[in-house]
């Protein structure tokens, strides 16, 4: 049985640990205490934002000395799975969902992918017409019609997503008919709409109030924002705003 107490979580708060189950007795002192720190999050033992031992406890236990227990903590906040905070400790990290960004994918695969379940709230759906600023963008007439959605997308119930898209009915006439409750406006798209270049950019910005309402956050809190543009037969099909919550989401890619 391992027993220790933490250092202060957040302010004030102290957090009593008990396993029954010992550490590695195999590998490179280092990778053991890497390998159990890991083993303990990925078993639920500890969640986002619990503190963890101290390094003297981690040398106690496994027998090593402190600057050993000092590489494995380094190494596991590199990794991004250990949040070091210096006169508090060391806690663990909160998830951060990732998302590729150099390929087109609906968001409800990149979750399921991930063995978590996808649902959708369609916050919004209308007729509107372009402003000066849209009209530019789509090269129309100020004033022509445009497809205009917002809908925010969960992870285990997690509110992940707002995605706030114009679409221009040319491109997608069946826009308006779809149920959003099976499909998202990405997998549509796709499926209805020939792919000929994409663009988009990438933007960290305080969240709005509305946005932070929905993704759960307090207004002003970092947000990560993708906006894409997507261009079929010539003409721009859709444009598209995805807000996160930066503590919990990151973007990737490769070529």
């Amino acid at each position: 049985m391992i027993l220790f107490s933490s250092g202060p979580s957040g302010r004030g708060r102290r957090r009593m640990f008990v396993s029954d189950e010992g550490p590695p007795t195999t590998g490179p002192a280092y990778q053991r205490i890497k390998d159990w720190v890991r083993g303990q999050i990925q078993a639920g033992r500890w969640t986002a934002g619990d503190p963890l031992p101290t390094e003297a406890q981690l040398a106690a236990q496994f027998g090593v000395s402190r600057m050993t227990a000092n590489r494995a903590m380094r190494e596991l906040r590199d990794d991004g799975v250990v949040v070091r905070i210096q006169g508090s400790g060391s806690f663990v990290a909160p998830n951060k969902y990732k998302s590729t960004v150099l390929s087109i994918e609906s968001i409800d695969h990149e979750i399921q992918a991930r063995g978590h379940t996808h649902h959708v709230q369609l916050q919004q759906l209308e007729r509107c017409l372009a402003t000066e600023q849209q009209a530019l963008v789509f090269d129309v007439p100020t004033g022509a019609p445009l497809f205009h959605s917002v809908m925010l997308h969960f992870d285990n119930n997690e509110p992940i997503q707002v995605e706030d898209r114009y679409v221009s009915p040319a491109a997608a006439p069946g826009y308006m008919s779809v149920n959003w409750a099976q499909e998202t406006p990405s997998s549509y798209l796709l499926r209805e709409v020939p792919l000929e270049s994409v663009q988009f950019t990438i933007e960290a910005c305080a969240a709005p109030e509305e946005i932070a309402h929905l993704l759960a956050m307090a207004t002003g809190d970092p947000a990560l924002v993708l906006h894409r543009r997507t261009t079929s037969r010539g003409c721009l099909a859709s444009t598209v705003a995805m807000w996160h919550p930066a503590s919990r989401y990151s973007f990737s890619g490769s070529f």
